[in-house]
């Protein structure tokens, strides 16, 4: 099994934070490849930078995705997901539902912990459109800066497990989300520190992709994710553009 593992953000340094917590969670046998992007934002933390990000996944599975059993948006608030579900044949993970869909398999409501203040508003979008407003106990967001944010999981650790334990706390969370793809791994270091089951999002948007592609679901031809008719395209990637346009067809 082969799967693609896409990084809308251009930073390297989170690549490798997600490649490590997904090595980690793969089974024997899963070969994993990791694409980061060429342009755009070091971390995406807004709906405007979200756009951006997705029309960048779009265009990487777009080029990639012929080889592979299964793709990972690897950003927490799954930009680009819906479109891509649509244009290809192999199942697509957002990081971000596969976590949210496998707390609420550990619990009755989850908290998502994140490092960034600016985060909060595009991940509570995320939640709605997931359908899953009424399993979120809530979303705790560190305030102040950070030096790096390829590194802000062991700058901010003890701030992120102090906050961890408020939504427990004080919003009755039964499971907690360490979420922002800089922070993959993080759960699987910290979670004998907090007092219920912490997800890793990675290690949950492997082991949901493996799940996928085991269960062999075909593509569908009819409702509202089947691939959309043939429309011309003007000044798109070559890839994306002959995606839509079905050049792959002729």
């Amino acid at each position: 099994m082969r799967i693609l593992v896409l990084n809308p953000n251009t930073s390297t340094g989170i690549t490798d934070r997600l490649m490590a917590a997904a090595r980690a969670a793969a089974a024997p046998g899963t070969e994993l490849k990791a694409l980061t992007a060429t342009r755009g934002f070091p971390y995406i933390s807004t709906r405007a930078e979200a756009q951006v990000g997705g029309a960048v996944a779009l265009e990487m599975l777009a080029e990639h995705h012929q080889h592979f059993d299964a793709a990972i948006i690897a950003a927490f608030g799954d930009p680009g997901l819906a479109g891509a579900r649509e244009l290809f044949d192999i199942p697509v993970i957002g990081m971000a539902e596969a976590s949210m869909l496998t707390a609420c398999m550990l619990g009755r409501r989850f908290a998502i912990v994140t490092f960034a203040r600016a985060l909060g508003p595009w991940y509570q979008e995320c939640v709605e459109s997931h359908g899953l407003l009424g399993r979120l106990a809530g979303i705790r967001m560190l305030g102040g800066a950070f030096q790096s944010v390829s590194d802000v999981q062991e700058e901010k650790e003890d701030l992120l497990v102090e906050l961890a334990q408020r939504a427990i706390d004080e919003d009755e969370a039964d499971v907690v989300i360490l979420a922002g793809a800089p922070l993959a791994g993080l759960a699987e270091r910290v979670k004998h520190r907090i007092a219920v089951p912490v997800v890793d999002q990675m290690a949950a948007a492997i082991k949901q992709a493996e799940g996928l592609v085991s269960l062999n679901c075909r593509k569908a031809t009819a409702g509202t994710y089947r691939r959309p008719d043939a429309k011309p395209t003007t000044g798109l990637a070559q890839a994306l553009g002959g995606r839509f346009e079905r050049k792959d067809e002729g």
